[in-house]
């Protein structure tokens, strides 16, 4: 998108959230331990039932944050076309998560958690604020989820 372009109307930009939680496979899971210590990694993701599922290691400092601090802040990569997630974090055995989130995983990664360590475990994220914006011209409008309700 060039500088010169017009902002995008808040529908347009949830529609573009949408369409990118759908095809992008790598999302940045930022979190905090009990002293507040950050960690930020990148992880395959899946959008599934309104919320974002990962999966990784119950045993890592992502995985024992997200359990413990039960918050997360997710983000896609690139500076110019932001959306930042922050949401609510809900931890589920490997075995546990609801029908068709595995099988929602697996079909847009390639891997199937089940089969690999018992260490693993599922985490939603139900977002709960999401923001969107192109650069300084989108700032204004970059709310387009609060309390966990879509704005548009």
């Amino acid at each position: 998108m060039k500088i010169t372009a017009p902002p995008r109307e808040p529908r347009r930009r949830k529609q573009d959230v949408l369409d990118r939680l759908e095809r992008e496979e790598d999302i940045w899971v930022a979190t905090a331990d009990a002293d507040g210590l950050p960690c930020m990694v990148p992880l395959w993701f899946v959008w599934h039932g309104e919320s974002v599922w990962l999966c990784t290691r119950l045993t890592n400092p992502t995985g024992h944050n997200l359990r413990a601090g039960a918050r997360a802040r997710l983000a896609f990569g690139h500076t110019r076309d932001v959306v930042l997630i922050d949401g609510e974090v809900e931890t589920f055995g490997l075995r546990q998560a609801p029908s068709g989130v595995a099988e929602a995983f697996l079909a847009k990664t390639g891997w199937d958690p089940r089969e690999d360590s018992a260490s693993y475990a599922w985490f939603r994220v139900r977002p709960l604020t999401v923001q969107a914006w192109h650069e300084v011209r989108e700032l204004k409008k970059r709310h387009i989820m609060r309390d966990g309700v879509w704005t548009v």
